[in-house]
């Protein structure tokens, strides 16, 4: 399966076939359909690619997905892309946004209401990296997409 990076979650026949990405205006309206896109990316690797796909990777792909494409329309203006790459057992999400600030966690505050969503997203994936762009910044976080208790992805622990 592979996305046009043009048309909004259009899919398109690609060359990688484990590999989906997405482009978007950067309007709060894409936050549904990029999670969309990995839900049906993640369906389409199972199914059609026989790899298995936990419930619980599933559930947190998307919850990645929702908190980066989240930060990135609220905290950057314009364009917003969506990439989703099948590698080593894991699925790699990445979301680029045209703002340069890197993001960071907020210190520990049980009162304070929203800014989780960089604590949720390092609390459920096995690796995380942020790196600037020529324009923009890209957030990766690879989450893997078989349960195993031991949280192990291709000879790595988990943070």
């Amino acid at each position: 399966m592979g996305q046009t990076a043009g048309d909004e979650g259009q899919k398109t026949e690609g060359s990688d076939p484990l590999s989906a990405a997405a482009a978007y205006d950067g309007d709060s309206a894409c936050i549904g359909d990029a999670r969309h896109v990995a839900t049906g990316f993640l369906t389409e690797v199972q199914a059609v690619h026989g790899l298995p796909v936990s419930e619980r990777a599933m559930g947190m792909t998307e919850v990645v997905v929702s908190e980066l494409v989240t930060n990135a329309v609220k905290y950057a203006p314009g364009p917003v892309m969506l990439g989703l790459q099948i590698n080593q057992g894991a699925v790699r999400v990445s979301v680029w946004d045209s703002d340069p600030v890197l993001p960071d966690v907020a210190a520990t505050d049980p009162q304070r209401v929203g800014r989780h969503g960089l604590e949720i997203t390092l609390a459920v994936c096995q690796g995380y990296e942020v790196h600037r762009e020529p324009v923009g910044k890209c957030v990766t976080a690879l989450i893997a997409l078989a349960d195993d208790p031991g949280g192990r992805i291709a000879g790595r622990t988990a943070p």
